[in-house]
């Protein structure tokens, strides 16, 4: 059985604070960054628990070397840096993987449940697939999704969790924090990697047949940057319609011409 799981860092038990999350801040981002190992490394364990044979993890935090593969199992490989494709933080993703888990997940630019919410960067407000938020969770569920790959456990802020489960209903959920303005409530962090162990456990073993995102026929993405000139700038990409100063609007039947899209205007 294979596992694919990408791993984020924002929604990681106990952060709050952009410092925590940046490898330029060692005062800060040394003890956080283990802490995330920490919550990868569970999940592998979990999975291999559950009956996994092989694990890609994907650093898909910031400059994508946070991990410490030290303390993964044997069985899992990490990739580590950018592909530079389309697949963005699910590259290595195929039709070949049993299931995907996600940890350090968070609430996208939109939400109020984390205090560091935004969608894989900060330059924009709102994105929005048919009309709902696509936090980076739904755009890589989605992007599992496309391969035939369901989503069988994710690990984050509460917010991105019960959003990523009205869309998926099987997933198994580890709600690590709850952000509370510009706070956050976090378990404490042993209790976080103990919970993402019997999740990850119980998710691989388990039935899943309700873990695949429901991928639409017709794809309207919307998204509405900070700075208007943001939006001029990706109104030239082909097929785009800028919407308002701020906002361009992109439609599109195969999901892959959207993360396309994102590759160069997100």
């Amino acid at each position: 059985m294979k596992i694919y799981l990408s791993c984020d860092m924002e929604g990681t038990a106990g952060i709050v604070d952009w410092d925590e999350t940046e490898i330029t801040k060692p005062e800060y981002y040394v003890k956080w960054t283990n802490q995330m190992t920490k919550e990868v490394a569970a999940a592998c364990e979990g999975a291999v628990a559950g009956g996994a044979d092989e694990i890609l993890v994907k650093d898909a935090h910031d400059y994508a070397r946070n991990i410490n593969p030290d303390k993964l199992p044997r069985c899992a490989k990490i990739f580590r840096g950018w592909a530079k494709s389309p697949l963005s933080m699910m590259a290595g993703v195929d039709g070949g993987f049993d299931g995907a888990i996600l940890t350090g997940y968070h609430s996208g630019a939109g939400m109020d449940s984390n205090p560091l919410s935004h969608t894989m960067n900060t330059q924009n407000m709102v994105v929005k697939c048919n009309g709902k938020l696509m936090p980076e969770a739904v755009i890589n569920a989605m992007t599992a999704a496309y391969f035939g790959v369901p989503v069988l456990c994710i690990a984050g802020d509460k917010g991105i969790c019960e959003y990523l489960h009205s869309f998926i209903p099987g997933v198994q959920m580890v709600s690590v924090s709850e952000g509370i303005g510009a706070g956050s409530v976090s378990l404490q962090p042993d209790e976080a990697v103990s919970r993402i162990t019997e999740a990850a456990k119980k998710a691989v073993s388990g039935d899943k047949k309700d873990c695949l995102f429901p991928l639409p026929e017709h794809f309207t993405i919307d998204i509405t940057f900070k700075q208007h000139f943001k939006a001029k700038y990706a109104s030239w990409y082909p097929g785009m319609t800028q919407t308002d100063p701020y906002s361009v609007r992109f439609e599109a039947d195969d999901y892959m011409d959207v993360l396309t899209m994102f590759h160069f205007c997100l």
